[in-house]
């Protein structure tokens, strides 16, 4: 079983700064990509950034040069800085995972959705 445990959202003014953290729990884990999302009321999903194994990421354009995304494999977490937020910015945060994890020997398929963190920018 992989969970994962978010953490770090709230309430901040704009300009503010957030950092959020995503925890995968699980063993022999091996998470090819990690990822944040969010939603904000009335509206869809829609991906915020991104980070592969091989370090690459990418970004939304509104959030691009604002939030940095970045991941410690040796903890299996991810995290978003998030600066300069605006209210725009606020919705419900999900992480994603996706990779394998071995049982034994056979490589088994890991796609999970984090619980999700409020994010309230706000005067």
């Amino acid at each position: 079983q992989v969970q994962l445990v978010e953490s770090g959202g709230g309430l901040v003014q704009p300009g503010g700064s957030l950092r959020l953290s995503c925890a995968a729990s699980g063993s022999a884990l091996s998470l090819d990509t990690m990822a944040w999302y969010r939603q904000a009321p009335g509206k869809l999903r829609e991906s915020v950034a991104t980070i592969h194994s091989s370090g690459g990421t990418s970004y939304s354009e509104p959030v691009k040069g604002r939030f940095t995304i970045s991941r410690d494999d040796a903890k299996t977490t991810v995290y978003l800085q998030m600066n300069s937020l605006a209210p725009e910015d606020t919705g419900v945060y999900f992480c994603y995972v996706y990779g394998r994890r071995f049982v034994g020997a056979v490589p088994v398929v890991v796609s999970h959705w984090g619980q999700g963190t409020q994010v309230t920018v706000s005067e």
